[in-house]
């Protein structure tokens, strides 16, 4: 037998069963709970003789169940909030600012601003759903959040989270590494980095203490050392809680750090499928037509191999560019020692304040080749039409390629 996932929400398949009358059990539908009701979000409201009523839209019930509910029967102080919220926001933005109209002796909503209402609900249980989805596949133990107070976009509907690089077919990024270093206390004279011919890319204090262009050798799964060695940092993951934002100045979705950076500090880790150049080359043109990609060329030692991160990636996926960056890309190596595949790291290049968002220069050495949808740039090294840059850095080049 096999298997394919369902990818209706919970609630999506509660309305079917109570749509349909049928009962199932493993999805919260039984005989006590065929008739229980929750507030799911507001869609309307209305003044009838002197009574304030609002039109519920109940959890798990299709919307064809909807009732005009005095306020007095609802307990859900904190939808109600984001009900008056969500409507004083719409009117803010209209010139007349005008949210009741009378119609047959009830003043009611405008229609205009019952629909605003509407999809600001779903957009905000849509994004509460994203969120919840992203932090259950995430393998680090800081938070991911999700936040949109600029427009009425939901989750992307083509983006798969990952931890790690996706091999294309024919691709292997685990090289079969068999040894490790013999430290009882790293770093020692013939710990990773030495055998590798490098320095140990860390300090006591875990932060980076080498140049950009260096690459960085980690301990792998075969060393002596345990999971608190001081050359263990870029493979557990980022300790920093992100927020991806949706930014207001047509940069499509960003992300900020909810936590103080300090400078030279791991943050993320890029990854994505890992392709072929050729593959990239013919991927690239397809993107051109929708104005955005996420090429990344690996090309530390060769040109041989291209991280996208169109549809599979992490939390790096929604960084934006700048030219004047607060992160800059390092080359890691760690159960793979082969150069043509080193694994992406971003790191602080000066302290970051909480809320600031994270950035990175796509035309830098070793960074990404093309822009991501926010930034809708198109490749340098194809000589691709000229986009221009939307970071607002002092020393902004003007453009993307």
């Amino acid at each position: 037998a096999w298997y394919v996932p369902c990818l209706a929400s919970l609630e999506t398949l509660q309305e079917l069963c109570r749509k349909e009358n049928l009962r199932c059990k493993s999805i919260g539908i039984t005989n006590r709970k065929l008739k229980s009701y929750e507030v799911e979000y507001l869609c309307d409201y209305k003044v009838e003789e002197g009574t304030e009523y609002y039109l519920v839209k109940w959890k798990g019930w299709p919307e064809s169940s909807n009732t005009w509910e005095p306020e007095k029967n609802l307990k859900c102080p904190l939808i109600l909030q984001n009900f008056l919220s969500d409507k004083n926001e719409y009117l803010s933005r209209v010139r007349d600012g005008k949210a009741l109209k009378v119609r047959n002796h009830v003043k009611a909503l405008q229609p205009a601003v019952a629909d605003y209402i509407v999809k600001k609900a779903k957009q905000r249980i849509a994004l509460q759903r994203w969120k919840e989805e992203l932090n259950r596949k995430k393998n680090h133990k800081a938070m991911i959040l999700v936040e949109n107070t600029v427009d009425l976009e939901g989750p992307p509907l083509d983006f798969y989270y990952i931890n790690e690089y996706k091999p294309a077919p024919g691709i292997n990024v685990i090289n079969g590494i068999t040894t490790g270093c013999e430290c009882a206390d790293c770093p020692a004279e013939k710990c990773c980095p030495k055998e590798a011919g490098f320095i140990l890319a860390y300090n006591k204090q875990k932060k980076l203490k080498i140049q950009p262009g260096l690459p960085i050798y980690e301990c792998n799964s075969f060393c002596r050392c345990g999971p608190d060695c001081p050359n263990r940092i870029v493979q557990k993951g980022t300790p920093y809680t992100l927020c991806i934002f949706r930014t207001n100045n047509g940069r499509g979705w960003g992300v900020k750090t909810l936590q103080k950076i300090k400078t030279n500090s791991f943050v993320m880790e890029y990854v994505g499928e890992v392709i072929t150049s050729e593959e990239a080359e013919r991927r690239g043109q397809l993107y051109d037509n929708q104005g955005n990609t996420y090429l990344f060329d690996l090309d530390y030692d060769s040109d041989e191999f291209t991280v996208d991160a169109a549809r599979y990636g992490n939390v790096s996926h929604f960084v934006n560019h700048s030219c004047d960056p607060n992160l800059q890309v390092f080359n890691v190596f760690i159960d793979n020692l082969d150069l043509r595949l080193p694994r992406i790291a971003l790191f602080s290049t000066r302290t970051i304040k909480a809320g600031e968002e994270l950035t990175f220069d796509y035309q830098m050495k070793g960074s990404i080749d093309l822009t991501s949808d926010s930034a809708d740039g198109l490749s340098p090294s194809r000589k691709r039409i000229r986009t221009v840059c939307k970071c607002g850095a002092v020393c902004c080049r003007g453009y993307l390629n």
